[in-house]
């Protein structure tokens, strides 16, 4: 079975009505990310210059985060289709309030892990949760007459964006007076989060049906087009993950500090708040899912390539941070394209009742990508090679990732 990004008839470009479920999930991404941005971006720097971690290890660490996050996806997933999303995304809020104010006290290397690995498995209950309920949500959406899938998983992307968008300014303040307020404050927002979601996340969800656990991962791991879209997707992640890796860098080299690295994850964000709907439904109305796909990882490797181009030049100050601010630019168009279509493509290639388990797999797969790649990115970033040669390596991992999309019967 195969997904139609358009619906065959011209959607009308105003409001997009939607269920009370739904405008509550694409609101919790909202929170989620306002509490989640509010530290990620500046803990690059706390380990570099705080904790003193080497470049590697600084590497490791974020890619640990991020596999103990999207590589637990599937455990967050089968724990949601088995018990219902209440529940897993309640625990997850708790976890990550306690790992927040875990990572604002750790000063060793050690305990630093701890508390990323807590703030990393608590996404992993809470985001498979709430995804694969949009994703069905959305389904139902479109079954109904209400138009593509692909414009409710885009709305669910610009609600992030705002998230995003926001945290890392609130962060930005808060550094003003030190790395464990801002985590503090971080946790804050999840009480928020959890207070709200205990009192109006629905205990039962109409047409939800609960799913025995057994039997399901061995079906998915023969499933060789899911796979190769998480491969693919998990290239996508990798790349994007040097937003907090290689862009930091970056910046620092050209002007001497992070200072401007808040303004370039706002452009980002802004960029998908003002254009995510838009591109949608253009890209929809003229492009399969393959190529959309396809299109949004070569203008990802295209982002890499500008300031590979501009490397060797050594531009600092100001004109330093144009090839920076190409790049997050290019990236940000490409993440428009690819993740609300590998997001619509799960349910049509996963089983029945295990939406979940599969939503959690596709990040799962990918964590395990990122963690492998982040540490070698880390170690390439450190390695005294020629400027341009990092960058030029970094393109090619998305660009090689066209090749692994599946092929569409």
């Amino acid at each position: 079975m195969t997904i139609t990004v358009s619906t065959g008839r011209r959607e009308a470009p105003g409001r997009i009505r939607l269920s009370p479920l739904l405008r509550l999930l694409i609101l919790t991404q909202l929170a989620f990310n306002v509490g989640f941005f509010v530290v990620l971006p500046f803990l690059s720097e706390h380990l570099g210059q705080t904790i003193g971690m080497a470049g590697w290890m600084v590497g490791f660490v974020l890619g640990l985060r991020t596999f103990s996050q999207q590589g637990l996806f599937v455990v967050g997933g089968a724990l949601a289709d088995r018990y219902g999303i209440r529940p897993v995304v309640l625990a997850g809020c708790v976890l990550r309030i306690a790992g927040f104010v875990w990572l604002g006290y750790a000063q060793s290397t050690w305990t630093v892990i701890g508390a990323v690995l807590l703030i990393g498995f608590a996404a992993a209950l809470f985001s498979p949760a709430v995804e694969s309920e949009v994703a069905r949500q959305a389904v139902l959406w479109e079954e109904t007459g209400g138009g593509s899938r692909t414009r409710v998983l885009a709305l669910f992307t610009v609600a992030g964006q705002v998230g995003a968008f926001l945290g890392p300014l609130l962060g930005a303040l808060l550094l003003a007076v030190d790395f464990r307020t801002t985590c503090l404050v971080g946790a804050g927002v999840f009480v928020l989060v959890l207070a709200g979601h205990a009192r109006l996340l629905p205990q039962r969800i109409p047409g939800r049906a609960r799913t025995r656990a057994k039997g399901g991962l061995r079906l998915l791991l023969r499933n060789r087009r899911f796979l190769a879209l998480c491969c693919a997707y998990g290239a996508y992640l990798l790349a994007y993950n040097q937003l907090y890796l290689a862009l930091p860098d970056e910046v620092t080299r050209a002007t001497g500090s992070q200072a401007a690295l808040a303004w370039l994850f706002a452009l980002s964000s802004l960029l998908v708040v003002t254009a995510q709907l838009p591109v949608t439904r253009w890209v929809g109305e003229r492009l399969a899912l393959r190529r959309s796909m396809a299109a949004g990882l070569l203008l990802i490797a295209a982002g890499f390539a500008v300031v590979a181009a501009a490397r060797p030049a050594g531009w600092t100050g100001t004109a330093g941070l144009v090839p920076a601010a190409g790049f997050v630019v290019l990236l940000t168009l490409g993440q428009m394209l690819v993740a609300p279509v590998a997001r619509a493509w799960v349910p049509d290639l996963a089983e029945e009742g295990r939406l979940g388990l599969y939503t959690g797999a596709l990040s799962s797969v990918s964590g395990l990508i990122v963690l492998v790649g982040s540490s070698a990115t880390g170690t390439l970033l450190d390695a005294g090679l020629p400027p341009a040669v990092p960058w030029l390596v970094l393109a090619a991992v998305p660009a090689a990732a066209v090749a692994l999309l599946p092929r569409r019967d």
